[in-house]
């Protein structure tokens, strides 16, 4: 199964569009700077589009 679930996601963003945008773009940071929204052993992926996800399923990431 894949985590987070993309439907929840998706009704958290409003569209596959800017689902795509924000996790790319909060993917580029992590991998830019290394800061994480959360402590490194509460995330479930270790490559940043995943942890991305995760961040964006639990509202941590804020977007227009």
């Amino acid at each position: 199964m894949i985590y987070p679930p993309v439907d929840k996601l998706i009704s958290k963003v409003g569209s596959k569009f800017l689902l795509i945008n924000v996790v790319a773009k909060r993917a580029r940071q992590i991998n830019e700077t290394g800061h994480l929204q959360m402590e490194e052993k509460e995330y479930l992926s270790k490559k940043s589009v995943g942890k991305a996800l995760e961040e964006v399923a639990k509202d941590l990431i804020k977007f227009n």
